[in-house]
């Protein structure tokens, strides 16, 4: 039956969500369970696409990036696919009316992953998290407001640069593997190799910046995302306090994580703060 196979796919983008990324399959359980499935479809495609351009090297990356492009597109105008990841993400693409152009942006900065492995400019860096972010923030806000096309519009900003702040911050973080593994800078105008506490304060003060203009989106948020959402917000603002109090020679050299007890402290204080209405 269709609806037995739909169950499957929905499980894989749930599995894949909770071993890729136990923070956010963490921060996804406190959504409401009527769009927590769709962030997981969400998550698992934008996973997969990543997990192509980053990880697959002994593999002919550039063949497998286009036939999975191939397949996504004929998933979401047949509203089916044999890979159940897609057809996870097409049931959520199609049910909210995801804009394609959204899609195809994030296909365009994971193509470029391929090949380009510095951004010079401001424009170029700019676009690349357009992509790579700040569409998948879009993504989810059609989730989050099951089609408020007001609401929708009200949110887009602050979700544009909520995405912006949780890849920057990535980016920061992952100095270390981007640069030595896969021979990536995204930061433009500065040098990895000499990466001092000037530098570091620029971008950070720029993620604070991202941050703050994205709060004013959280609290706006219907009640069956902001609970989640604001988790989120919280773990990454963690990260990057951490990633604030470190000197840059270390951040070049480590990965900066927050423990499990850091992380369970911070979901109670979320619990807290949402319960007493105080986000």
């Amino acid at each position: 039956m269709k609806s037995i196979f739909d169950t499957v796919s929905s499980d894989c983008s749930r599995i894949v969500t909770r071993s890729y990324s136990t923070s956010f399959s963490s921060a996804v359980k406190m959504l409401a369970p009527a769009i927590r499935q769709d962030i997981y479809n969400i998550y698992g495609f934008v996973r997969f696409a990543d997990e192509i351009v980053d990880s697959f090297h002994d593999y002919n990356k550039i063949a497998l990036f286009e036939r999975f492009e191939i397949d996504l597109h004929l998933a979401l105008t047949e509203k089916i696919s044999l890979n159940p990841i897609l057809n996870s993400f097409q049931h959520t693409v199609n049910k909210y009316a995801i804009d394609i152009k959204l899609i195809d942006a994030f296909m365009h900065s994971m193509r470029l992953d391929l090949y380009k492995s510095e951004y010079k400019t401001t424009e170029e860096y700019h676009q690349y998290i357009y992509g790579s972010a700040d569409v998948v923030g879009l993504m989810c806000l059609k989730v989050f407001v099951k089609g408020d096309v007001e609401m929708y519009e009200n949110l887009k900003e602050s979700a544009m640069r909520l995405g912006s702040a949780f890849q920057k911050v990535n980016f920061l973080r992952d100095l270390k593997a981007d640069f030595e593994d896969l021979s990536r800078t995204y930061f433009p105008n500065t040098d990895l190799t000499k990466l001092d506490e000037n530098s570091k304060n620029e971008i950070i003060n720029e993620i604070e910046a991202d941050f703050k203009a994205a709060y004013k989106g959280i609290v706006n948020l219907p009640l069956e995302a902001k609970f989640g959402v604001y988790t989120a917000y919280v773990y990454y603002k963690k990260l990057l306090t951490k990633l604030k109090n470190t000197p840059s020679t270390e951040i070049k050299n480590t990965r900066i994580r927050v423990s499990d007890y850091q992380k369970f402290g911070l979901f109670a204080k979320c619990y807290f703060t949402y319960k007493l209405n105080i986000i």
